[in-house]
This record gives C-alpha cells, sequence and structure tokens, in this order.
C-alpha cells in the first residue's frame, strides 16, 4: 500500500512539474473562461432556434472554418513556427511579419470577393437555400478583420507569451458571447448566423488594445519587401492548413446534409450538438498544443530529445483524459440538461463513441503535430485526403445500418487507424532522421 501511494505522490509531482501541464495550468484559465461563456452561449441559442437550427449554424460553421483558413492563407502554424524559431533576430522577424501581412491582405481580398460577388449561389450549396445569402455579405466585408486577428494571435504564440494569449482569449471570449446572446436574442436564428461570421472579425480592435506597446507591433516590423524564399517556407505551412480547412469541414457537411436529408434535421442537430461538447472539452488541449507543443518540438532538432518530448507528452495527457473523459460520459445527462433543452437528451446515446473517438483523436494528435512542426508536407496532405474520405465512406455505411450513432462510431474507426498509420509512418522517418544525423 505504502509502495502504491509512493509511486501516485511521484507520478502526481512529475506531472504537475511538466512544461505541458504549466501551459494547461495557464491556459486553462482561459479555456475555463471561453468554456463558462460557451455554455451561456450554446444554452442560449439552442434554447431560441432547436436542434434543426442548431444544425443549420453548424453547416454555416463549417463552410466560415474552410473561408477563415483560405482568408489567413493557411499560413499561421507557419508564423508560430518561424516567428518562434527567429524571435531572437529582428532583421529576420522583420522579413516574417511582413510577408505574412501581404499574403494575409491578398488571401482575405480574394475571399471577400467570392463571398460577395457569389453569395446567392453559396448560400444555396451550403445553407440548401439562397435565403440566406446576405449572411456571405456580410461575412465577406468582415473576413480581413478575422484573417489580421488570427495572424496577431499566432504571433503572440511564436514569441511564446502565455500570458499575454491568455488575457486575449478571456477579453475575446467575455466579448464574443455578449455580441453572439445579444444578436440572437434579438433576431433568432438570423442572429445567430451573422454572429458565427462575425463575431471573431470584431475582436481584432480587442487584441490590438492588449497588444499596445508590444515591441514587434511597430510599422517598421511589416514595411519589408516581399520575400520569395520566406513565401515558399510559408506556402509548405499553407498547404497543410488548407488541407486540413478543406477535408474535416466538407466531411462534416456532407454527413450533416446527408442527415437532414434522408433522416431528419433534429436529429442532424443531435449530433451538431454532440460536437459542440466534443470542441467545448477538447479546447483545453488543442489549446495548450498550439501555445506549447508545436513552437516545443519546432525548436527541437535532436532526434533523441524529440522522442523525449513525444513520450513525456504522453505519459502526461493519457491519465488525465482517461479521467476526464470518464467523469464526463458519467455526467453525460447532466451536461445535455445544462447545456441544451430536453428535445436535445437523445443525444445522450452518442456519447460513448465520440469520447473514445476524441480520445484517440487526442492520441494520434500528439504525434501527428510533428508533421506539422517539420513541415512534413507530403506525408501530411496525403494522410489527411486518405483518412478523411475514409470517415466519410465508414460513416455513411455505419449511419445506414445504426442511423446517427453510425457518425460517431464511423469517427472512433477513423481515429484509430489514423493513429496506427501515423504512428508506424512517424517511426520511420525518426529512425530514418537519427541514421542520418549519425552519418553526418
Amino acid at each position: 500500500m505504502a509502495g502504491l501511494v509512493g509511486k501516485a505522490k511521484s507520478f502526481i509531482s512529475r506531472v504537475l512539474k511538466a512544461d505541458i501541464v504549466k501551459v494547461f495550468s495557464l491556459t486553462s484559465i482561459s479555456t475555463l473562461v471561453k468554456m463558462c461563456t460557451g455554455l451561456v452561449s450554446v444554452k442560449i441559442v439552442a434554447s431560441i432556434i432547436g436542434p434543426a437550427g442548431v444544425a443549420l449554424v453548424g453547416q454555416l460553421n463549417n463552410f466560415a472554418m474552410i473561408a477563415m483558413s483560405f482568408s489567413s492563407g493557411g499560413i499561421n502554424s507557419g508564423i508560430t513556427k518561424y516567428i518562434a524559431e527567429y524571435r531572437e533576430d529582428n532583421s529576420m522577424v522583420a522579413q516574417l511579419l511582413s510577408n505574412a501581412l501581404r499574403i494575409t491582405a491578398i488571401c482575405s481580398a480574394i475571399c471577400a470577393v467570392v463571398l460577395i460577388v457569389f453569395h446567392r449561389y453559396i448560400s444555396q450549396l451550403v445553407m440548401l437555400s439562397a435565403d440566406y445569402g446576405y449572411v456571405f455579405v456580410i461575412f465577406g466585408i468582415t473576413i480581413l478583420l478575422y484573417a489580421l486577428n488570427n495572424m496577431l494571435i499566432s504571433i503572440v504564440n511564436g514569441y511564446k507569451e502565455f500570458r499575454r494569449f491568455v488575457y486575449i482569449n478571456i477579453a475575446n471570449s467575455i466579448i464574443g458571447v455578449i455580441f453572439t446572446v445579444a444578436l440572437v436574442m434579438f433576431w433568432q436564428l438570423k442572429g445567430a448566423l451573422i454572429s458565427a461570421v462575425t463575431f471573431q472579425s470584431i475582436m481584432l480592435f480587442v487584441t490590438l488594445w492588449m497588444l499596445r506597446g508590444t515591441p514587434w507591433l511597430d510599422l517598421k516590423f511589416f514595411k519589408e519587401k516581399f520575400n520569395r524564399v520566406i513565401a515558399g517556407k510559408y506556402f509548405r505551412y499553407a498547404l497543410m492548413t488548407l488541407t486540413t480547412a478543406l477535408t474535416v469541414p466538407i466531411v462534416q457537411m456532407l454527413l450533416r446534409g446527408y442527415v437532414i436529408a434522408e433522416i431528419s434535421p433534429i436529429e442532424a442537430g443531435w449530433w451538431e450538438g454532440m460536437q459542440r461538447i466534443s470542441n467545448m472539452y477538447l479546447m483545453v488541449i488543442t489549446t495548450s498544443f498550439s501555445v506549447y507543443y508545436l513552437p516545443r518540438l519546432s525548436e527541437i532538432t535532436d532526434v533523441k530529445e524529440l522522442r523525449h518530448e513525444i513520450i513525456k507528452s504522453y505519459k502526461v495527457i493519457v491519465p488525465i483524459l482517461l479521467l476526464g473523459f470518464s467523469l464526463i460520459y458519467i455526467m453525460r445527462f447532466f451536461v445535455i440538461k445544462l447545456l441544451f433543452t430536453p428535445d436535445f437528451m437523445p443525444m445522450s446515446h452518442l456519447f460513448a463513441w465520440q469520447l473514445a473517438g476524441d480520445f484517440f483523436k487526442i492520441c494520434s494528435w500528439l504525434i501527428a503535430y510533428l508533421m506539422v512542426a517539420k513541415a512534413m508536407l507530403k506525408m501530411f496532405i496525403i494522410t489527411e485526403i486518405i483518412f478523411s474520405v475514409n470517415r466519410l465512406v465508414i460513416s455513411l455505411l455505419l449511419v445506414n445500418i445504426n442511423g446517427i450513432i453510425g457518425l460517431t462510431q464511423g469517427y472512433l474507426i477513423d481515429y484509430i487507424l489514423y493513429m496506427v498509420v501515423i504512428l508506424i509512418a512517424l517511426r520511420r522517418h525518426l529512425k530514418n532522421e537519427d541514421i542520418d544525423n549519425r552519418r553526418i
């Protein structure tokens, strides 16, 4: 017994001292605020527009993810990586920031024109009705603000200014929920749709105010000429980001659209509600990954140290996931009552499969982030496309057999297969890197 207690104390001590947990502790404050504001927002929105309305907003959110990724040129991960790598070299930082601004501005302008000119066609394609064209016009007008805000936050990330990052996110969460709730209460579904494509854009002004006085937020860092070499570096990350931006939301839109057309909008709303809950608890981990894990993997050049960092992260994250997901499953009925209305109670049978899928998703991300950190372009794009198609096919097959629960079953199977393939592929890659380093 004494030995078990000693081992438990040793594990807790090791976990608390881990750098990734220190970042978790810091970002958890921001995430807690974001979750609380999200709780309020989801509850009010779901109560007013119901399951069918939630499904419609889900379609718009998926499309918005695609458009927002294109508006930033898909380079935000690249900004974080290269700022983390060259942050002590002001001359290089100026080159990086100047080119990032130009790419962001050009891509945002192209997206704005497309959204405004083709607003009715896009509305029909995404929302299954041309009546929502006005939403895409508003989106086109404000999308540059979103892209600039994301660019600034990526720079903060690269500089590892964790506290500033947390404060910005807390402010954005609070103002965002006030904005969303106000629009939904005044205009119901119309307000929810407008909020979905504008609330992140208005955050630019909050971010700028909170970054005032920052040394790098100076015009001299954004006035350098266009550099093809740096643009090429960003392009590798753009391809990876845009691949994900296209595959993941498109698969979700196709699956949700199929359920709306073949089963019912209400059941599509249950699945969307499950996705909302999943996004809330995954926020804690993905935020810390982007703030700590990506810059950390980017700066490590030694293969043995890289392996050590990944293994150390597994030892910390896996026990936390198992405990946290077990608690969520036990409390699933309470969670549904807290976040939604009685109309959403049938979604309780989706929890087990969704939580299991999320577990393998995070476990696979611990390895897959290495592809982003080291710009493994070919491997990243191939695996993203293959496993997105795989998820679509498996989910559609299972939906026809098991109904709506088939979507979460397909999700779990896809991420188990993804993790196995990524583990084998990156293990071989690291082994080859180690051999090459020894030759050198």
